[in-house]
Order: structure tokens, then C-alpha cells, then sequence
């Protein structure tokens, strides 16, 4: 049982960023099978967000699951997001949507979504904090927390003005562990300072740590990638719950078969690990994680992870259509130099220079 949330059952979550799709619309029965399959398996909790595919995850998680399956059956995580609100008024007008989008009464989890310092000014400017605790206080929140994507210092400052919210949710995989960038080791460490639980995102760091270099996926012994990354990330202490966009049965299936009766990493797998670590950043990827924050305010309509997707295919010696960068709608070239991709991505990327650097190579 989870000594933090007794709710939630296991220590697995499904991410519903990634859906699976049929064209440009949510394939709703492929969804369908895959909520019964994660539920079938012992597992019960949800994570969304309205930026999610526009929209649409809220909107076919009422469908799909809420309209399904009886309130108690699962748990249901969304995200209070800067983007979709502009002042305190806003707030209680956007959370009561969205409940009724996903067609539920309450959340059991609401976070404030992607905190960084930046944010978390914007966030109590407009009392985001006091409305949340409000609409907690009334029964339509039972837990608040936050996403967080800065450093651990201004985590810290942010758990110390706020020892109310019960959780964060880290980006934590076993690259970004120690990277200087996003912290992912030293911003658990302040979790474990303030006392809070952790959940995971990026565990397999949007879909990279399933696509390694053939030298280290030859020191894998059996297992999937993603089941050593998943596995890595779940098995520290007080990390209550690893989340996983999955895109199709396959995965689901393949995340079931080592989550359902979780077992962390051994100590020679934990060896191995490292290996596979110093081989996967001698590529020198661009990390990305596929978000897709970036796109839909693109004046060019850029398609962005899929140009980055492309460049890493390279970069990774991975089969790649050399002359797929031609076929996309925009390309780098396009670029208009507004920067509005830079303010909302999360791994605070340099994307415009890195357009620049991937159309000279690949255009």
C-alpha cells in the first residue's frame, strides 16, 4: 500500500499525453482496450492536463474512463496550466471546467503544472495558491502538488513558501539523474528534505531511452529499455509514482508485464545501467522530450520534436529518411525568430539555434 496515498494502487501511472491516435483524431477504442488492460492489471491512476492534445485527453478521458467505470475504480490526476488562464477569476472557472470535461466531481491529485521560478512568480501573482487551497477546502481537490522544471534551489524556495503542497512531480530518468541542467538528483534530494512524496515524469525521457545506440542495447540482458528505465525510476525511496505515455497496447502491455509485481533494479543491472548511460550522452542528443508545447503557437508551424526526432535519428546511427526533412510543412529555414517556443518548453532549450544547427545538416 502507498504510506503516502493509500488511493493509488501500485506504483505505476498511466500518462495520458501520448495517445494513441487514428490520423489527426484520439483513437477512442484503442484507448478504451488500453484503460481495461492498466486496470485489469491492478493499476488505477490517470494523469491529464488540458494542454494534452488540445484539449481532447480530458475530453476522451470522460469518455473512455469516467462514462465506464465507477468513480471509486480509479484515481484521476490534472494540472493547473499557466497558458490557460489569466488572472485569480480565471482559475475556479477553468478547474470547474475541466472537471466537468473529464466528468468527474472532484480531482484526486491537481498540480500547478511546470513550475520554474518564472511560474512560480505568475502563479502568486494571479493567488493561484489560495484558490487552489479553496477549491481543496471545498471537496473538488483532495490533494495538491506541482510539476516542477527548474532547479533544486528554486524548489527549495517553493516547498519553503508553500509546506502545504503534498507532493511534486519530478523529471527523473537514470540520464537526467546528475545532469547539471535538470537536476534531477538534487531536486529529489530537497523532496527528501521537505518531506515530500515524488512522482515521475519522463522516466524514459519522451520515448529516448527506448531508442539506444545498438552497444548499449547489446549490454541489456533480456527486458525491454523501457522496463530499466521505468524500473530505475521506481525503485527510489519515496518515489510514489512513475507515469508512462503510453501510445499503444504494445507498450501498455510491456510496461504491465514488469510493473504489475515491481521489482527495482539490481545491483549489477544498476552497473549495467551506468554503461548504457555514459554510451547513450556520448550521442549528444538534443533532449527533447516531445512535449509538443512548442507547436501549437508556432506562427510557421514548425513541427519541431519531429525535426529533432529526425536530427537524433542521425546522430544516434539510427535508419532515418534522408529526405523526410524536405517533406515537412516548415522547416528551420521557416523560422520567424519570435521565440515563443522558448518560453514555454520545458527543458528550456535553445530551439531556435537548434533549428538553425539542424537545418544547415539536414536542409
Amino acid at each position: 500500500m502507498n504510506k503516502f496515498f493509500p488511493e493509488i494502487k501500485k506504483n505505476f501511472g498511466f500518462g495520458c499525453m501520448r495517445l494513441p491516435m487514428n490520423g489527426e483524431e484520439i483513437d477512442e477504442g484503442a484507448f478504451c482496450a488500453m484503460i481495461d488492460a492498466f486496470l485489469g492489471a491492478g493499476f488505477n491512476y490517470f494523469d491529464t492536463a488540458r494542454p494534452y492534445h488540445k484539449g481532447f485527453s480530458e475530453k476522451v478521458l470522460k469518455t473512455c474512463l469516467a462514462d465506464r467505470y465507477p468513480r471509486d475504480a480509479f484515481v484521476l490526476a490534472d494540472k493547473l496550466s499557466i497558458t490557460c488562464f489569466e488572472k485569480e477569476s480565471d482559475i475556479r472557472v477553468l478547474v470547474e471546467d475541466q472537471l466537468k470535461t473529464c466528468g468527474v466531481e472532484y480531482f484526486d491529485f491537481y498540480l500547478m503544472h511546470a513550475l520554474s521560478a518564472e511560474r512560480h512568480s505568475q502563479f502568486t501573482a494571479s493567488n493561484a495558491y489560495k484558490v487552489v487551497a479553496e477549491l481543496k477546502a471545498e471537496g473538488k481537490l483532495r490533494h495538491v502538488g506541482f510539476s516542477f522544471h527548474d532547479s533544486a534551489e528554486v524548489l527549495d524556495q517553493i516547498l519553503t513558501e508553500h509546506p502545504e503542497m503534498e507532493f511534486v512531480q519530478l523529471q527523473f530518468n537514470y540520464v537526467d539523474y546528475n545532469d547539471p541542467k535538470v537536476q534531477s538528483r538534487l531536486c529529489y534530494e530537497v523532496c527528501r528534505k521537505h518531506g515530500k512524496p515524488v512522482m515521475v515524469m519522463e522516466p524514459v525521457r519522451g520515448g529516448s531511452l527506448v531508442n539506444l545506440p545498438k552497444d548499449a542495447l547489446e549490454l541489456l540482458p533480456g527486458g525491454s529499455p523501457a522496463s530499466y528505465a521505468i524500473r530505475y525510476a521506481a525503485g527510489f525511496e519515496d518515489i510514489v509514482m512513475v507515469l508512462s505515455g503510453m501510445s499503444n497496447m504494445e507498450q501498455m502491455e510491456d510496461n504491465i508485464s514488469y510493473m504489475a509485481d515491481f521489482k527495482s533494479l539490481s545491483e549489477a543491472e544498476h552497473a549495467i545501467i551506468d554503461k548504457v548511460r555514459t554510451l547513450y550522452q556520448a550521442q549528444h542528443k538534443i533532449p527533447c522530450t516531445a512535449c509538443r508545447y512548442c507547436v501549437d503557437g508556432c506562427p510557421a508551424g514548425i513541427p519541431i520534436p519531429e525535426i529533432f526526432a529526425l536530427q537524433n535519428a542521425k546522430l544516434g546511427g539510427e535508419s532515418y529518411d534522408a529526405a523526410a526533412y524536405g517533406k515537412f510543412p516548415a522547416t528551420g529555414a521557416d523560422c520567424v525568430d519570435c521565440g515563443q517556443c522558448e518560453n514555454i518548453c520545458p527543458q528550456t532549450l535553445h530551439i531556435r539555434d537548434l533549428l538553425r544547427e539542424v537545418d544547415k545538416v539536414l536542409g
